[in-house]
């Protein structure tokens, strides 16, 4: 007999998706939105009007509407996790760069 807890990721196992599918999927739902937004903005993000920027999360909520559903089996949210770490690691070397750079000239 196939056992359905031992092919949880690990945030459908963390929230208990196959206890309590309806509080878990929610949780899985706002983690994968969550972590959606922090990477969309590190890593794609440009100034827009406002109009624009409620369009572009409004289909990204959307997006990870479907993206919750192939979360319980498939990492997706320990993938936005890891690709949040990358993009935090490149903006803060950038940072160090730009103030090393500054610094450089200012000398």
């Amino acid at each position: 007999m196939l056992d359905i807890t031992e092919r949880l990721t690990f945030f459908a196992a963390l929230f208990k998706v196959d206890d309590n599918p309806k509080l878990g999927m929610w949780l899985l739902y706002i983690t994968v939105i969550v972590l959606c937004v922090i990477v969309f903005k590190l890593g794609f993000a440009r100034k827009l009007p406002l109009l624009q920027n409620v369009i572009i999360y409004a289909f990204l909520v959307f997006g990870c509407t479907i993206l919750t559903f192939f979360a319980v089996f498939l990492p997706i949210a320990e993938g936005l996790v890891v690709a949040a770490l990358i993009l935090i690691i490149y903006k803060i070397r950038l940072h160090q760069e730009r103030k090393h750079r500054e610094h450089g000239n200012e000398a």
